[in-house]
């Protein structure tokens, strides 16, 4: 279990939003066995570790900005499964976050392996979980994957903010990799900047593209031409 540390304000609420979708896709009550831990118990751990102190960018209001938009984008998911899983991947995809590590979307999904079924859900809705989780690695989902379009576009819709908003993101990713030299993290992020832009489109969904397109792509070729000037 991660280690408790200072609760968010929207703790309770988000304990609240879990519970709702795990019980909506868990088994009966009267199939899961003896001393299978509550609903809030894996809430709790999870916002425990979305609330670590070592976390600048990948943090509660990040896992809050992603539910968000996992909720704005449902429509074009193919049905309440698929939504479900795109929000339980939601709360599992950055779960695991060590910015010296280059595993932790790998390590995120294994978690989502390992407390879901413990959790009462499906094997297959695990497994698809599972999947949306290491999809976050590229940020490309394959045409017609409308539960990997949505999670991706509401993981990439940060790069649509306002200027000051990408420049407080943008901020939060350095000061979160700050144990980095400067020229590393630079050229480090010059290299995600361009594999990003070099997408054929950064956002999948119809909303997306028609709401967050443009802005993105102006916004990381700013800063990308930022970190090379």
């Amino acid at each position: 279990m991660a280690t408790a540390q200072t609760r968010h304000p929207a703790h309770d609420e988000l304990r609240e939003r879990w519970t709702r979708t795990l019980l909506a896709v868990r088994r009966p009550e009267a199939e899961l066995p003896p001393g299978t831990p509550s609903p809030g118990a894996y809430a709790d751990d999870l916002l425990a570790r979305w609330a670590e102190p070592h976390r600048r960018y990948h943090t509660t209001d990040h896992l809050i900005a992603v539910l968000d938009r996992v909720g704005l984008l449902s429509s074009h998911c193919e049905g309440p499964k698929a939504v479900a899983a795109a929000l339980l991947a939601a709360w599992f995809h950055d779960a695991v976050h060590l910015p010296e590590r280059s595993t932790n979307e790998e390590r995120s999904a294994r978690l989502a392996e390992r407390a879901l079924p413990e959790a009462g859900v499906s094997p297959a809705l695990t497994a698809e979980v599972a999947r949306l989780v290491r999809l976050t690695v590229t940020h490309d989902p394959a045409p017609g994957d409308t539960a990997g379009e949505v999670l991706c576009d509401a993981d990439l819709a940060v790069l649509a903010g306002s200027p000051r908003e990408y420049a407080a993101y943008a901020a939060a990713v350095r000061e979160e990799y700050a144990f980095v030299p400067d020229r590393t993290f630079r050229a480090g992020r010059a290299d995600v900047l361009r594999g990003l832009l070099d997408l054929p489109t950064l956002f999948r969904t119809p909303y997306g593209r028609d709401h967050w397109e443009h802005t993105a792509r102006r916004n990381m070729t700013t800063e990308l031409e930022l970190l090379l000037s």
